[in-house]
């Protein structure tokens, strides 16, 4: 019976297991989970403010997981109902971190921007050190890397431990590898291994590794990268970090690959695909649906090499607008700030001429002239920074609507020109003809030849397109290599003679004197209003079923949709 009663935690215990679970949970997943299960057990005997502090460790387990609709809520509950000032400062840094990682970046800058105002006010050292490091990851996914090296740099000056000043480094590493300034690594990288290692933090001891097996990968020393990934890949395993671990095997794919090691190239890429975090869109799921897509075609397996190409497609777009959408969320809210800012310091000029013209009141005619002339020149200047300010939203709302590398709409403002022209065809009964363009073999150009001229070919080919279309027709880029054309008040013989100059004229411009010697071609899919609906998704459908068609066929084709098909020969 006295053994019994003293293995029942009583409320100090309980203290003391909260504080440790906390100062463990990205060290020891082993004996976190253990001691969570211990405060769930005992969790009648917690505080109302204990019992808060269990459901931030709860939301940051189910995070851990890659459960992130499960843990905000926990999160948002802690914000809104704790007394403890540090208690919802912390959480709210965690649920920064899920909303960039749940794709809901305007509302991750918005907050961070808010919790960053907070910072000097904060005196605890964990929180603040939580909060630098979220601001360092998340200005990483928007690609500022000298802001989140700067915030790194911060964080590793306030870092009291060396499990902090680990995460300091690693981050810091990240933001300097994808900078892309890298020509070796130096000491840098394996110090801060070493570092982490000591700190007892295998977590970011192995984001540092995969770094460097990416270098080495990039560099050619593909079993240099498999010696390191493989020596800690069990070690990483036990952390059951979900992230890392795809990312390890999609590294440890492309190094086999590279080495000619193609079943085990594939056993990892598959691998990658199955560890990933369910219904994101990353970087090693790219990677891993890439070659998987290569890995058949070289075994003759076309059918196979066909469905892994479709989502290799599909998962390099949803990256890269995902990719867009970070870079276009951290602008969004820049330009918010700058106008609030704008908005108060307006307000205070407005209460600076307030005062004068009180002030005026009060003095002679002579000195109230010169008043007034101050006055003038004082709104003047905020007539003058009003519009400066004016002139960059304008400025950066076009820049929003084009695509940085081609000049033509991006995906997202293409489509929204594209369904409001749609709807006016409707309604005036008139045709229209949706083309979807996607030049062959791109890939091969890059990696052949580097991004520096796929680029180059890439406006070439633009070039090309616009020289046959017309003011009224849209013209966008969905994506990497894939563009999209509406032709209205276009038949389905129009469009497809015009699809035709737009595919020889693309053959022919993409080798000039940019591209010297490099073949490129492009395929195409039609559809039309009349069988496909004045639907944009329709259209598309009926349009990429035709463009994939042209591929299957041969590429270097303009295929027209099944229905358009089977309308004419019917007719």
């Amino acid at each position: 019976m006295g053994t019994a009663i003293a293995a029942v935690p009583v409320p100090d215990d309980l203290a003391q297991i909260l504080k440790r679970a906390d100062s463990i949970k990205t060290s020891n997943h082993a004996e976190f989970a253990a001691l969570m299960q211990r405060l769930e057990d005992g969790a009648a005997k917690l505080s109302p403010e204990q019992q808060l502090y269990l459901r931030y460790l709860n939301a940051w387990q189910f995070a851990y997981r890659g459960d992130y609709p499960a843990a905000l809520p926990l999160l948002n509950a802690v914000i809104s109902e704790s007394t403890d000032a540090t208690l919802r400062f912390r959480a709210g840094v965690t649920a920064v971190n899920l909303l960039g990682i749940a794709t809901h970046y305007e509302e991750a800058f918005s907050r961070l921007n808010q919790l960053l105002d907070q910072l000097p006010r904060v005196t605890d050292k964990d929180a603040r050190v939580q909060a630098l490091g979220a601001a360092s990851q998340l200005y990483i996914q928007a690609g500022q890397y000298d802001l989140s090296a700067g915030y790194a740099d911060q964080l590793l000056k306030e870092s009291s431990s060396a499990a902090n000043a680990c995460k300091a480094t690693t981050v810091k590493l990240e933001a300097l590898y994808r900078s892309g300034k890298l020509e070796r690594l130096g000491r840098l990288f394996q110090d801060g291994i070493d570092l982490c290692v000591e700190a007892g933090e295998p977590i970011f001891a192995n984001a540092i590794r995969s770094y460097v097996a990416a270098f080495d990968i990039q560099q050619d020393q593909p079993a240099a990268a498999i010696k390191l990934l493989q020596n800690n890949y069990a070690t990483l395993q036990s952390t059951r970090y979900t992230p890392l671990i795809s990312r390890f095997d999609a590294s440890l794919a492309q190094a086999y690959w590279k080495e000619g090691e193609f079943v085990l190239a594939q056993q990892f890429a598959l691998e990658a695909v199955n560890s990933r975090v369910k219904n994101e869109y990353t970087e090693p799921l790219t990677t891993a649906y890439e070659l998987l897509y290569l890995i058949s075609q070289k075994q003759g397996d076309m059918g196979s090499a066909l469905a892994y190409h479709e989502k290799y497609m599909a998962a390099d777009k949803g990256y890269l607008t995902e990719v867009s959408a970070k870079v276009l969320a951290y602008q969004t809210v820049k330009q918010q700030v700058l106008a609030k800012k704008l908005q108060i310091d307006t307000l205070n000029k407005q209460n600076q001429i307030l005062e004068l013209q009180q002030t005026l009141g009060k003095k002679a005619a002579v000195t109230s002239r010169l008043y007034i002339i101050l006055l003038l020149t004082v709104l003047a200047s905020i007539a003058l920074w009003t519009y400066r300010i004016k002139r960059s939203q304008l400025r950066f709302m076009k820049l929003a609507r084009r695509d940085g590398l081609t000049g033509i709409f991006n995906r997202q403002h293409f489509v929204e020109e594209v369904e409001h022209l749609l709807l006016y065809c409707k309604k005036s009964a008139r045709d229209a003809c949706i083309v979807l363009i996607d030049l062959d073999h791109f890939k091969i150009v890059n990696d052949t030849h580097g991004h520096a001229v796929g680029d180059r070919v890439l406006r070439r080919a633009v070039e090309a397109c616009q020289a046959h279309l017309r003011s009224t027709d849209v013209f966008g880029r969905l994506g990497g290599e894939e563009f999209g054309i509406l032709l209205p008040d276009c038949s389905l013989e129009q469009a497809y003679r015009r699809a035709e100059q737009i595919r020889v004229a693309i053959a022919t411009a993409a080798t000039g004197e940019n591209a010297p010697g490099i073949p490129i071609s492009a395929s195409f899919g039609v559809a039309v209003t009349s069988r496909s609906g004045y639907e944009l998704r329709g259209l598309l459908i009926h349009a990429d079923e035709a463009l994939y068609r042209a591929k299957r066929e041969g590429r270097n084709r303009v295929v027209v949709s099944d229905e358009v098909e089977a309308c004419l020969k019917t007719g």
